[in-house]
């Protein structure tokens, strides 16, 4: 995996910021650029979440638990972002690679 950046403070932290190979290589392939998609996640856009993990993940900004988003890239392709309940990292990376 390799690490990652952004510059958004945003609505929780996200620890350290992973990518793995599968997610580099189709962000890649789609020119999607990795800093809109950590901002999205950190400042409560979900994507392409049904209206129950909405609620959970805006219940988990304070309470404490994972945080999970998924967005459509221009190929098609589905990318997720979670960040660890600890806030100790959040993942990039396909729903394959789950």
């Amino acid at each position: 995996m390799e690490l990652v950046s952004s510059r958004c403070k945003g609505l929780f932290e996200t620890g350290r910021l992973l990518i793995t190979p599968g997610a580099l290589e189709a962000t890649k392939k789609a020119g999607q650029g990795l800093e809109p998609l950590i901002d999205r996640h950190k400042s409560g856009d979900w994507g392409d979440m049904c209206e129950a993990d909405v609620e959970s993940n805006n219940a988990a900004i304070d309470g404490g638990t994972r945080i999970m988003s998924s967005y459509e890239m221009s190929t098609g392709r589905v990318v997720w972002l979670i960040t660890e309940s600890d806030r100790s990292a959040t993942t990039i990376l396909m729903p394959d690679e789950y």
